[in-house]
């Protein structure tokens, strides 16, 4: 499970045997939230992060949206 970055107790990774389309995953203590990356940043699916950490994900998101795909690109070789 590479990680990407840690941002605000947010842990930002993927998994090894992840799918497109390129995605990250956010973890903070036992919650986990998925997010779509390319094109309009947006809430796949929340398990029990709170509103407040989902709003900083997305901004930690858009503010490193190009590390993420090159980095998902880089691990899967694409």
């Amino acid at each position: 499970m590479p990680t990407l970055f840690y941002y605000l107790g947010l842990k930002f990774y993927f998994y090894a045997n992840d799918h497109e389309p390129i995605h990250v995953h956010v973890g903070h203590e036992n919650s986990e939230a998925r997010f779509q990356v390319e094109g309009e940043i947006k809430l796949i699916e929340n398990y029990g992060l709170k509103p407040r950490e989902i709003k900083c994900a997305e901004l930690a998101i858009e503010e490193n949206r190009e590390v993420i795909i090159q980095r998902w690109n880089e691990f899967f070789k694409k």
